[in-house]
């Protein structure tokens, strides 16, 4: 999605020998012969484009054909997403859906239904700072950034008149979307990428790999921890960082961590800093700069709730992950060359250490 987040993956090489243990018989059952030690699980890295992005899978196993195996699948389960999600694609489910006249109940895929109803959630739980139905604001700003120059305020209007998650009408019985204004666009862009690592993590433990963790840029879907280590060392970067020099470094296991600011994606018009992330109360780009890490039991909630977050500021922000089950979040924000950090109650309760030369 667009981060300043960086994972680093484990360089560590010895295998871990996994002993597989067996219950007791009747007293008159033979004493079993016992098994010896499984093959060790060795680390596999992998790397696929896809959602305008670079999808990472780093997991352990047996032997490379299982892994590659593995990684295919997953990798294939991402670009089927793509096909589904895309507001790129004219030809995508979700730019499909955009041509359904006003009022009428349209039958939808399984995924898009999940993806537009988180949505819906974050939606409300955020009062509308995330927004999937952002889509005629996201297309002005996109012009708006190559010519650099602002929206005209007529065309913002015209754009207002379609832009609300409450113009979104879905039904979980029928699995139906209905589009309640005319000239709505749909953009998934805030939470795709975290449900497609969310999925694919999903195909890697159905295959048998749950020591796993994938990467979408600034969006990562983590399982297991690696063989012999308490978690997946993720580092952070601070806000502005333009090495990404890592700050400090968390160290996670089934759980998601997102990453949204304007670090590596801003545009200046008119002598203003605008973010590309866009603000569905104004229809611009933030001029506020901040930065947002939040984790969560999984990445699609993580990538939502990440840009809300950007888009809430401090104090609302804070309030809306205390609204979230099991979220913490990490807030940096530059005012006036002054950087300051804010963070939710249980997130100093995590298993953080500063990053050291090495990891920079």
């Amino acid at each position: 999605m667009r981060s300043s987040l960086c994972a680093r993956f484990p360089l560590w090489s010895v295998p871990c020998l996994l002993l597989v243990f067996w219950g007791t018989g009747c007293r008159t059952a033979p004493k079993p012969t016992a098994p010896g030690p499984e093959a060790p699980l060795e680390r596999y890295h992998f790397t696929s484009p896809s959602m305008g992005t670079m999808y990472e899978m780093t997991l352990y196993a047996t032997n490379r054909d299982s892994a590659s195996a593995a990684a295919t699948a997953a990798f294939a389960r991402v670009n089927a997403l793509d096909d589904i999600l895309s507001d790129y694609q004219a030809d995508s489910e979700l730019s499909r859906l955009r041509e359904a006249p006003v009022g009428q109940p349209v039958s939808v895929s399984s995924d898009l239904f999940v993806v537009l109803q988180r949505s819906e959630e974050i939606s409300k739980l955020s009062g509308g700072a995330f927004d999937c139905t952002i889509g005629p604001y996201v297309r002005l700003w996109r012009f708006s950034r190559k010519r650099k120059t602002l929206p005209e305020p007529a065309e913002l209007r015209a754009a207002s008149q379609c832009v609300g998650y409450r113009f979104l009408r879905l039904d979980p019985r029928q699995r139906t979307v209905t589009l309640l204004r005319p000239g709505m666009r749909l953009d998934v862009g805030g939470i795709a990428k975290g449900y497609a690592a969310d999925e694919a993590l999903k195909v890697l433990r159905n295959m048998g790999i749950d020591r796993a963790l994938v990467a979408a840029s600034g969006d990562i879907a983590i399982g297991n921890a690696p063989p012999g280590q308490a978690g997946w060392k993720v580092g952070i970067t601070d806000i502005d960082s333009k090495t990404n020099m890592l700050t400090r470094n968390l160290i996670l296991s089934n759980a998601g961590i997102s990453t949204s600011g304007d670090s590596e994606q801003a545009v200046e018009i008119g002598g203003v800093r605008y973010s590309h992330i866009v603000d569905p109360r104004t229809g611009l780009g933030l001029t506020h700069r901040v930065q947002a890490t939040v984790i969560a039991p999984n990445a699609t909630t993580t990538d939502a709730a990440a840009t809300a977050v950007c888009i809430l500021g401090r104090e609302r922000g804070l309030a809306f992950i205390a609204a979230l089950p099991h979220t913490e979040v990490l807030i940096i924000t530059r005012g006036n060359g002054v950087e300051r950090k804010f963070v939710s109650p249980r997130f100093k309760s995590l298993q953080i250490e500063a990053a050291k030369p090495a990891d920079r």
